[in-house]
């Protein structure tokens, strides 16, 4: 476990301190944090509802128990059964961008949420697959880059994201195939 652990904080550090610059000392900060995003969140989320026909309702009512199971999962289950300190408390020279919350690190709320809602959006549009994957790897990045996250504990939240995602899509086929709801 030293050898893995040691790989991770030089992967920390080589992110977070090797590769900070100008740039993305002010996007990281701006990427990682939730409130720059609700009003888009919540667009999107009324667009699918209203106007993205069967197909945008049913994504826009399965993100909701989605997010909902996956978070509190990560942060009530995971993180307290770790307990794993998060890097700008273990480490020193951390190049610290935002506040160092008290929470447990492993894994990332954000990359378990962020994943969750890329995985589940792809299924319904493929088309768009990269563009939301993509948006889940800078959201989650950006907090080893913030100095709050080690990259495991993304690692790990992608991991958590994707298998809630894949657990709620399974239900939702297994629903839809008995009941032929929509779609």
């Amino acid at each position: 476990m030293d050898f893995l652990q040691n790989i991770d904080v030089s992967l920390f550090y080589f992110f977070n301190v090797t590769l900070s610059n100008s740039v993305t000392d002010k996007l990281m900060p701006f990427i990682t944090e939730r409130s720059h995003w609700f009003v888009f969140y919540v667009l999107i989320w009324l667009y699918l509802f209203f106007k993205g026909g069967a197909r945008g309702r049913v994504a826009a009512i399965l993100i909701i128990p989605l997010i909902l199971m996956a978070d509190q999962f990560s942060d009530n289950i995971i993180k307290q059964f770790f307990q794993r300190t998060r890097p700008c408390h273990d480490l020193t020279g951390v190049h610290l961008l935002i506040n160092c919350s008290e929470s447990y690190s492993l894994p990332s709320n954000h990359a378990v949420n962020n994943f969750a809602a890329a995985t589940l959006f792809s299924n319904f549009y493929r088309e768009m697959k990269l563009f939301f994957f993509t948006g889940a790897f800078f959201v989650s990045f950006s907090r080893v880059m913030c100095g709050v996250h080690y990259p495991s504990d993304i690692l790990a939240g992608a991991l958590t994201g994707i298998g809630f995602a894949l657990f709620i899509l399974y239900l939702w086929r297994f629903v839809n195939g008995r009941f032929k709801i929509i779609l």
